[in-house]
Protein backbone atom coordinates (compact mmCIF):
# COMPACT_ATOMS: atom_id res chain seq x y z
CA UNK A 1 0.00 0.00 0.00
CA UNK A 2 1.24 3.32 -0.86
CA UNK A 3 1.77 5.63 2.10
CA UNK A 4 -0.63 8.50 2.06
CA UNK A 5 0.90 11.70 3.34
CA UNK A 6 -1.25 14.60 4.31
CA UNK A 7 -0.34 17.97 2.99
CA UNK A 8 0.73 20.42 5.69
CA UNK A 9 -1.86 23.00 6.54
CA UNK A 10 -1.42 26.33 4.85
CA UNK A 11 0.56 28.85 6.83
CA UNK A 12 -1.47 31.60 8.41
CA UNK A 13 -0.72 35.05 7.05
CA UNK A 14 1.57 37.05 9.33
CA UNK A 15 -0.23 39.37 11.64
CA UNK A 16 0.17 43.00 10.72
CA UNK A 17 2.57 44.90 12.90
CA UNK A 18 0.78 46.90 15.50
CA UNK A 19 1.99 50.34 16.18
CA UNK A 20 2.57 51.03 19.86
CA UNK A 21 -0.37 52.93 21.27
CA UNK A 22 0.20 56.59 21.73
CA UNK A 23 0.65 57.55 25.31
CA UNK A 24 -2.17 59.83 26.04
CA UNK A 25 -1.45 62.48 28.53
CA UNK A 26 2.29 61.87 28.68
CA UNK A 27 2.79 65.63 28.82
CA UNK A 28 0.29 66.05 31.63
CA UNK A 29 2.85 65.67 34.50
CA UNK A 30 5.05 68.31 32.92
CA UNK A 31 2.08 70.64 32.48
CA UNK A 32 1.21 70.19 36.14
CA UNK A 33 4.79 71.00 37.12
CA UNK A 34 4.96 74.05 34.87
CA UNK A 35 3.24 76.58 37.23
CA UNK A 36 5.49 75.66 40.13
CA UNK A 37 8.56 75.70 37.90
CA UNK A 38 7.67 79.14 36.56
CA UNK A 39 7.09 80.36 40.10
CA UNK A 40 10.57 79.17 41.17
CA UNK A 41 12.20 80.74 38.13
CA UNK A 42 10.49 84.12 38.46
CA UNK A 43 10.55 84.52 42.23
CA UNK A 44 13.66 82.53 43.18
CA UNK A 45 16.12 81.93 40.36
CA UNK A 46 15.93 85.35 38.73
CA UNK A 47 16.27 87.29 42.04
CA UNK A 48 19.23 85.08 42.93
CA UNK A 49 20.92 85.88 39.63
CA UNK A 50 20.20 89.58 40.12
CA UNK A 51 21.64 89.56 43.65
CA UNK A 52 24.69 87.65 42.44
CA UNK A 53 25.36 90.33 39.84
CA UNK A 54 24.76 93.03 42.45
CA UNK A 55 27.36 91.53 44.79
CA UNK A 56 30.16 92.06 42.22
CA UNK A 57 29.21 95.61 41.29
CA UNK A 58 30.91 98.85 42.22
CA UNK A 59 29.59 102.39 42.32
CA UNK A 60 27.07 104.33 44.35
CA UNK A 61 23.36 104.99 44.36
CA UNK A 62 23.85 108.48 42.94
CA UNK A 63 26.32 107.54 40.20
CA UNK A 64 24.86 104.12 39.51
CA UNK A 65 26.27 100.62 39.87
CA UNK A 66 28.26 98.71 37.28
CA UNK A 67 29.29 95.05 37.15
CA UNK A 68 33.08 95.06 37.55
CA UNK A 69 33.47 91.55 39.02
CA UNK A 70 34.71 93.03 42.27
CA UNK A 71 34.88 89.82 44.35
CA UNK A 72 36.81 91.60 47.09
CA UNK A 73 33.42 92.74 48.40
CA UNK A 74 32.91 89.24 49.83
CA UNK A 75 36.16 89.30 51.77
CA UNK A 76 35.61 92.84 53.01
CA UNK A 77 32.09 92.00 54.19
CA UNK A 78 33.21 88.83 55.95
CA UNK A 79 36.22 90.43 57.62
CA UNK A 80 34.12 93.32 58.92
CA UNK A 81 30.96 91.51 60.00
CA UNK A 82 32.24 88.12 61.14
CA UNK A 83 31.15 88.78 64.77
CA UNK A 84 27.54 89.12 63.60
CA UNK A 85 27.87 85.88 61.63
CA UNK A 86 29.20 84.06 64.67
CA UNK A 87 26.53 85.57 66.91
CA UNK A 88 23.79 84.49 64.52
CA UNK A 89 25.03 80.90 64.52
CA UNK A 90 25.29 80.84 68.31
CA UNK A 91 21.84 82.36 68.89
CA UNK A 92 20.21 80.12 66.29
CA UNK A 93 21.98 77.05 67.70
CA UNK A 94 20.88 77.86 71.26
CA UNK A 95 17.29 78.43 70.14
CA UNK A 96 17.34 75.15 68.18
CA UNK A 97 18.56 73.17 71.19
CA UNK A 98 15.92 74.77 73.42
CA UNK A 99 13.20 74.05 70.85
CA UNK A 100 14.30 70.41 70.73
CA UNK A 101 14.35 70.06 74.52
CA UNK A 102 10.91 71.67 74.81
CA UNK A 103 9.33 70.28 71.69
CA UNK A 104 10.29 66.60 71.91
CA UNK A 105 8.43 65.86 75.18
CA UNK A 106 5.38 67.72 73.91
CA UNK A 107 5.43 65.91 70.57
CA UNK A 108 5.85 62.60 72.42
CA UNK A 109 2.87 63.46 74.61
CA UNK A 110 0.69 64.31 71.61
CA UNK A 111 1.68 61.17 69.71
CA UNK A 112 1.38 58.58 72.49
CA UNK A 113 -0.39 60.00 75.54
CA UNK A 114 -2.81 62.73 74.44
CA UNK A 115 -5.72 60.47 73.57
CA UNK A 116 -8.85 62.45 72.76
CA UNK A 117 -7.04 65.71 73.59
CA UNK A 118 -4.61 65.25 70.68
CA UNK A 119 -6.39 67.59 68.27
CA UNK A 120 -6.88 70.29 70.89
CA UNK A 121 -3.19 70.28 71.79
CA UNK A 122 -2.24 70.42 68.12
CA UNK A 123 -4.45 73.48 67.68
CA UNK A 124 -2.74 75.11 70.65
CA UNK A 125 0.66 74.35 69.09
CA UNK A 126 -0.19 76.09 65.82
CA UNK A 127 -2.22 78.85 67.50
CA UNK A 128 0.73 81.33 67.34
CA UNK A 129 0.50 81.17 63.55
CA UNK A 130 -2.93 82.78 63.76
CA UNK A 131 -1.35 86.13 64.59
CA UNK A 132 1.46 88.21 63.14
CA UNK A 133 5.12 87.35 63.71
CA UNK A 134 5.69 90.97 64.68
CA UNK A 135 2.91 90.97 67.27
CA UNK A 136 4.19 87.75 68.82
CA UNK A 137 7.65 89.27 69.18
CA UNK A 138 6.36 92.54 70.60
CA UNK A 139 4.44 90.56 73.22
CA UNK A 140 7.76 89.36 74.62
CA UNK A 141 8.77 92.94 75.33
CA UNK A 142 5.88 93.04 77.80
CA UNK A 143 6.64 89.60 79.20
CA UNK A 144 10.32 90.39 79.82
CA UNK A 145 9.81 94.02 80.85
CA UNK A 146 11.89 95.34 83.75
CA UNK A 147 10.00 94.96 87.02
CA UNK A 148 7.56 92.47 85.49
CA UNK A 149 6.55 89.18 87.08
CA UNK A 150 8.92 87.10 84.94
CA UNK A 151 11.98 89.16 85.81
CA UNK A 152 10.88 89.26 89.46
CA UNK A 153 10.56 85.47 89.58
CA UNK A 154 13.95 84.99 87.93
CA UNK A 155 15.50 87.35 90.46
CA UNK A 156 13.87 85.51 93.35
CA UNK A 157 15.24 82.21 92.07
CA UNK A 158 18.69 83.79 91.48
CA UNK A 159 18.55 82.68 87.86
CA UNK A 160 19.68 86.08 86.62
CA UNK A 161 22.82 85.77 88.70
CA UNK A 162 23.80 82.68 86.73
CA UNK A 163 22.80 84.14 83.35
CA UNK A 164 24.70 87.35 84.13
CA UNK A 165 27.80 85.30 84.93
CA UNK A 166 27.36 83.51 81.58
CA UNK A 167 26.97 86.84 79.78
CA UNK A 168 23.37 86.17 78.73
CA UNK A 169 21.83 89.01 80.78
CA UNK A 170 22.97 92.31 82.23
CA UNK A 171 22.37 92.66 85.94
CA UNK A 172 18.65 92.54 86.69
CA UNK A 173 17.65 93.21 83.09
CA UNK A 174 16.51 90.65 80.56
CA UNK A 175 15.44 92.91 77.70
CA UNK A 176 18.18 94.06 75.32
CA UNK A 177 20.27 91.00 76.21
CA UNK A 178 21.16 87.78 74.39
CA UNK A 179 18.75 85.85 76.61
CA UNK A 180 15.80 87.92 75.38
CA UNK A 181 16.77 87.33 71.74
CA UNK A 182 17.15 83.57 72.26
CA UNK A 183 13.80 83.45 74.09
CA UNK A 184 12.11 85.24 71.20
CA UNK A 185 13.66 82.91 68.64
CA UNK A 186 12.69 79.86 70.68
CA UNK A 187 9.09 80.94 71.03
CA UNK A 188 8.61 81.97 67.41
CA UNK A 189 10.14 78.82 65.90
CA UNK A 190 9.02 76.20 68.43
CA UNK A 191 6.05 75.03 66.27
CA UNK A 192 8.47 74.30 63.42
CA UNK A 193 10.16 71.80 65.74
CA UNK A 194 7.04 70.21 67.23
CA UNK A 195 5.19 69.46 63.99
CA UNK A 196 7.92 67.35 62.28
CA UNK A 197 8.64 65.57 65.56
CA UNK A 198 4.98 64.71 66.02
CA UNK A 199 4.69 63.45 62.44
CA UNK A 200 7.74 61.22 62.88
CA UNK A 201 6.63 59.86 66.26
CA UNK A 202 3.11 59.22 64.98
CA UNK A 203 4.49 56.84 62.36
CA UNK A 204 6.18 54.57 64.90
CA UNK A 205 4.39 51.23 65.26
CA UNK A 206 3.25 50.78 68.86
CA UNK A 207 3.96 47.05 68.62
CA UNK A 208 7.67 47.85 68.66
CA UNK A 209 7.28 49.28 72.16
CA UNK A 210 5.37 46.18 73.21
CA UNK A 211 8.11 43.97 71.77
CA UNK A 212 10.74 45.91 73.69
CA UNK A 213 8.72 45.44 76.88
CA UNK A 214 8.44 41.72 76.20
CA UNK A 215 12.22 41.63 76.03
CA UNK A 216 12.36 43.21 79.51
CA UNK A 217 13.60 46.56 78.26
CA UNK A 218 13.05 49.40 80.67
CA UNK A 219 11.20 52.53 79.51
CA UNK A 220 14.39 54.57 79.13
CA UNK A 221 16.06 51.74 77.21
CA UNK A 222 13.02 51.51 74.93
CA UNK A 223 13.21 55.22 74.29
CA UNK A 224 16.96 55.14 73.65
CA UNK A 225 16.95 52.02 71.45
CA UNK A 226 13.59 52.26 69.68
CA UNK A 227 11.74 55.57 69.92
CA UNK A 228 14.51 58.09 69.46
CA UNK A 229 16.30 56.34 66.56
CA UNK A 230 13.01 55.95 64.69
CA UNK A 231 12.17 59.61 65.27
CA UNK A 232 15.47 60.89 63.86
CA UNK A 233 13.92 62.05 60.56
CA UNK A 234 11.65 64.31 62.59
CA UNK A 235 14.56 65.52 64.73
CA UNK A 236 16.61 66.41 61.66
CA UNK A 237 13.68 68.08 59.89
CA UNK A 238 12.71 70.04 63.01
CA UNK A 239 16.21 71.25 63.71
CA UNK A 240 16.67 72.37 60.11
CA UNK A 241 13.31 74.16 60.02
CA UNK A 242 14.29 75.93 63.24
CA UNK A 243 17.95 76.72 62.70
CA UNK A 244 17.80 77.99 59.10
CA UNK A 245 15.20 80.76 59.59
CA UNK A 246 16.55 81.60 63.06
CA UNK A 247 20.06 82.21 61.68
CA UNK A 248 18.75 84.77 59.20
CA UNK A 249 16.18 86.38 61.49
CA UNK A 250 16.47 90.06 62.38
CA UNK A 251 13.10 90.90 63.97
CA UNK A 252 13.84 89.33 67.36
CA UNK A 253 17.28 90.92 67.63
CA UNK A 254 15.86 94.27 66.57
CA UNK A 255 12.91 94.34 68.98
CA UNK A 256 14.26 92.35 71.94
CA UNK A 257 17.98 93.04 71.68
CA UNK A 258 20.38 95.95 71.44
CA UNK A 259 23.32 97.04 69.33
CA UNK A 260 25.43 94.43 71.13
CA UNK A 261 23.10 91.60 70.08
CA UNK A 262 22.77 92.42 66.38
CA UNK A 263 22.64 89.40 64.11
CA UNK A 264 23.73 89.18 60.51
CA UNK A 265 20.10 89.65 59.42
CA UNK A 266 20.12 93.08 61.07
CA UNK A 267 23.29 94.00 59.17
CA UNK A 268 21.84 92.90 55.83
CA UNK A 269 18.61 94.78 56.51
CA UNK A 270 20.56 97.91 57.44
CA UNK A 271 22.82 97.68 54.39
CA UNK A 272 19.83 97.33 52.05
CA UNK A 273 17.43 99.89 53.57
CA UNK A 274 19.52 102.43 55.51
CA UNK A 275 23.11 102.54 54.30
CA UNK A 276 22.04 101.63 50.75
CA UNK A 277 25.22 99.65 50.11
CA UNK A 278 23.68 97.08 47.84
CA UNK A 279 26.85 95.15 46.85
CA UNK A 280 27.84 94.57 50.48
CA UNK A 281 24.29 93.56 51.39
CA UNK A 282 24.12 91.08 48.51
CA UNK A 283 27.56 89.68 49.36
CA UNK A 284 26.52 89.19 53.00
CA UNK A 285 23.36 87.40 51.87
CA UNK A 286 25.31 84.96 49.71
CA UNK A 287 27.89 84.34 52.42
CA UNK A 288 25.11 83.51 54.87
CA UNK A 289 23.41 81.25 52.33
CA UNK A 290 26.59 79.31 51.52
CA UNK A 291 27.54 79.00 55.20
CA UNK A 292 24.12 77.59 56.10
CA UNK A 293 24.22 75.27 53.08
CA UNK A 294 27.58 73.83 54.15
CA UNK A 295 26.46 73.36 57.77
CA UNK A 296 23.19 71.75 56.72
CA UNK A 297 24.93 69.36 54.32
CA UNK A 298 27.41 68.23 56.96
CA UNK A 299 24.66 67.90 59.54
CA UNK A 300 22.47 65.72 57.32
CA UNK A 301 25.39 63.48 56.43
CA UNK A 302 26.38 63.09 60.07
CA UNK A 303 22.81 62.39 61.20
CA UNK A 304 22.60 59.27 59.04
CA UNK A 305 18.90 59.57 58.27
CA UNK A 306 18.31 57.78 54.98
CA UNK A 307 15.07 59.66 54.31
CA UNK A 308 16.85 63.02 54.12
CA UNK A 309 20.26 62.28 52.61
Amino acid sequence: MAAVTEAPPPLAPPAPEKKPPRRRGRWMPYLLLLPGLLWLIVFFALPMVYQASTSVQTGSLEEGYEVTWHFATYWDALSEYWPQFLRSVLYAGAATVLCLLLGYPLAYLIAFRAGRWKHLIMILVIAPFFTSFLIRTLAWKTILADGGPVVGALNALHVLDVTSWLGMTSGDRVLATPLAVVCGLTYNFLPFMILPLYTSLERIDGRLHEAAGDLYARPFTTFRKVTFPLSMPGVVSGTLLTFIPAAGDYVNADLLGSTDTRMIGNVIQSQFLRILDYPTAAALSFILMFAILIMVTLYIRRSGTEELV
